[in-house]
């Protein structure tokens, strides 16, 4: 695997870098959803994690790695929320200044959070046009590091921490289902996977309305869309990534979509069921478990569940309007 941007030993190498940063989370059961899946499900809870969400991961690890010099000259980062907030307090957290690209319609909770950790946030529209040209002009006013939310090989090593423990904790899988964006997640648990669960079926999933990853995986080519319509706000890239995608190709089996209302359901499901507080986003995978969507009959089951940020108001609202 020396041709793809990570191996299993750079993720070896952000646990290490990482310790004292981010947490260890919970590995949660529930014999409620066992039963409605037909499978044996362990939920990887990221949405305990600090900042609420798997992203402090790779933005420690990344930002660990600085040498002096670009230390000093800060970073930038763009985000709907989640990375954002990781790149935040894991730059506090080391000393290091930071400035936040975030689209004007992310959840306010990301973007006071965000703030509040430290960061200086810059809000753009991200149906006008992509955040990579402002960011790139902040990089260049500035003299900064850019940290993409997945298309970084630090970024790809950290986020695959999430799923070494997952395997750790409960030993062997059949089947991991990872929520989807960029691919950072899912390229670092394919990885993972391979090392520690050989024969694993690594499944990423992504919002009905924003299948690029799941176009990409299946043309063979990365696919390009506008900004998707969801509810899934973590998940509306519009492609994968250049180092993200090789990993897909050879080590993720496939891709699989949720509709937004089957993540409200799920969202009430966690809510009533295990009480916890699960983002739409965060409920990508378990939404296809628990909605039998694909055969998972009898089988060992990771699914993470990649954050917790959703502002309560609008959670109720959802699950109001769903029940």
């Amino acid at each position: 695997m020396t041709d793809l941007a990570i191996s299993y030993t750079d993720v070896v190498a952000a646990a290490d870098r990482i310790t004292g940063i981010a947490n260890r989370t919970p590995v949660m059961t529930s014999t409620t959803a066992d039963a409605q899946s037909g499978a044996r499900l362990f939920f990887k809870c990221e949405n305990f994690q600090r900042t609420g969400a798997f992203k402090i991961r790779g933005a420690a690890n990344a930002i660990a790695q600085l040498p002096a010099d670009r230390r000093a000259a800060g970073v930038v980062a763009f985000s709907s929320g989640n990375h954002a907030q990781a790149i935040a307090l894991a730059a506090r957290l080391q000393g290091v200044a930071s400035v936040i690209v975030m689209p004007q319609d992310a959840p306010a909770s990301k973007i006071a959070a965000t703030r509040a950790y430290g960061g200086e946030v810059v809000l753009y529209d991200r149906y006008a046009g992509p955040a990579d040209p402002v960011a790139n002009r902040l990089v260049e006013e500035r003299g900064a590091t850019l940290l993409p939310p997945f298309d970084h090989p630090h970024i790809m090593a950290g986020q695959g921490t999430a799923v070494k423990e997952l395997i750790e904790e409960v030993g062997p899988l059949d089947v991991i289902l990872i929520p989807t964006s960029g691919g950072g997640l899912l390229s670092g648990a394919a990885v993972t996977a391979q090392a520690l669960s050989p024969g694993c079926r690594v499944i990423g999933v992504e919002p009905e309305a924003g299948n690029d990853a799941q176009q990409s995986l299946r043309s063979g080519r990365i696919v390009r869309i506008d900004a998707p319509r969801t509810i899934a706000d973590g998940a509306q890239s519009r492609c994968v990534g250049q180092l993200t995608f090789p990993v897909m190709q050879r080590l993720v089996s496939d891709i699989v979509t949720a509709t937004d209302a089957e993540l409200v359901e799920t969202m009430g499901f966690f809510a009533r069921t295990m009480k916890i507080l699960v983002e739409p986003t965060g409920c990508l995978g378990a939404a296809i478990a628990l909605g039998r969507k694909i055969d998972l009959a009898g089988q060992r089951v990771g699914v993470v569940l990649t954050g917790g940020n959703v502002d309560l108001s609008r959670f109720a609202t959802l699950v109001h309007a769903a029940a």
